[in-house]
């Protein structure tokens, strides 16, 4: 491949792994540090296939109940969050378990939670079948929270039959498209409780932010993220909505199509807030290999936020 074709790579900043996934794989880490392998995980600890494969072979193993962890076995729930039933049945089996939840998540299970005591039905805007969307709908009683994907879904409420109601969404959804879907909820429901802030993390808000300040610039973004990632997936719809044609959610390096990006002047790469920086690295080292490269970076945001891990695991 010619090296002297020239490209322009935008860099936007905050890319990558947010307070809450750092924290999530250290609880894990330091889990295999302090009692050694196997360490087990319910469902996978953040989305990403590299960082799943990359613990795996540092002796995680990953299982999608409790059911499939051998007795006396330690576990780890992920940092999607998990129902109150999921808890109640570690400790039914006298389970030892470190939840790497992300407290950003937590406070909207602590939201939901409120609402329930105060008599208040909920409604959740998410993502059916996500695991942090389960997590949240299991912290109260089936029949006081019901579940909103979209604008159809809003349509068919029947108002008449709620007196008080609040709203609560999942972290890592579309600004943008959460937004209208509120002030949709929100014709409907005038008084309707809000957050005092708003669910949507600031990782997820920044990195969309930052993809938007370099969308109309580029010929092609480029995602590392997960298939399965939520916030991987909404990096990839706000560049298109932002004025960029071709947009890409790149899981494995491998599967990038090196002789198509020939076509592209412009280029955007960032990853999501699962994705680790060493896939930028990896990208960034044969892209350079292969084309003559022009860095340009911008930061739309600082983030210094740090969470505490488990005091069991405090060093």
């Amino acid at each position: 491949m010619n090296k002297k074709i020239e490209k322009i790579l935008y860099l936007p900043n905050p890319r990558g792994f947010c307070a809450g996934v750092e924290r999530a794989i250290n609880i894990v880490e330091l889990s295999l540090e302090k009692y050694g392998p196997p360490i087990y995980v319910r469902h996978e600890i953040v989305h990403n296939p590299w960082v799943v494969k990359d613990l795996e072979k540092k002796g995680v193993i990953f299982v999608n109940e409790l059911s499939d962890i051998p007795d006396g076995e330690r576990v780890i729930f992920s940092a999607h969050g998990v129902s109150s039933e999921v808890k109640s049945e570690a400790n039914s089996k006298k389970m030892d378990f470190t939840d790497a939840t992300c407290p950003l998540v937590l406070k909207v299970h602590f939201e939901a939670k409120r609402h329930f005591d105060n008599g208040l039905h909920i409604f959740l805007i998410g993502h059916k079948g996500h695991p942090e969307v389960d997590g949240t709908m299991g912290q109260i009683p089936k029949n006081s929270i019901t579940l909103l994907e979209n604008e159809d879904d809003i349509n068919k409420i029947n108002e008449r039959k709620y007196d008080k109601v609040a709203l609560i969404t999942q972290t890592t959804l579309s600004v943008d498209d959460t937004a209208r879907l509120i002030n949709l909820l929100k014709k409907k429901f005038p008084n309707i409780t809000e957050p005092p802030r708003e669910d949507i993390c600031y990782a997820t808000t920044n990195r969309q932010m930052a993809v938007k300040s370099i969308a109309k610039k580029c010929d092609a973004i480029y995602v590392m993220g997960g298939e399965n990632s939520s916030n991987s997936l909404r990096l990839v719809e706000v560049a298109k909505k932002s004025g960029c044609k071709n947009n890409f959610l790149i899981s494995d390096i491998k599967s990038i199509n090196w002789e198509e990006m020939e076509e592209f002047s412009s280029i955007g790469l960032t990853a999501s807030a699962s994705a680790p920086e060493i896939l930028i690295n990896e990208f960034l080292k044969i892209i350079n290999e292969k084309f003559k490269v022009k860095i340009k970076t911008n930061s739309i945001a600082d983030e210094n936020i740090t969470f505490k891990l488990p005091k069991e695991l405090r060093k």
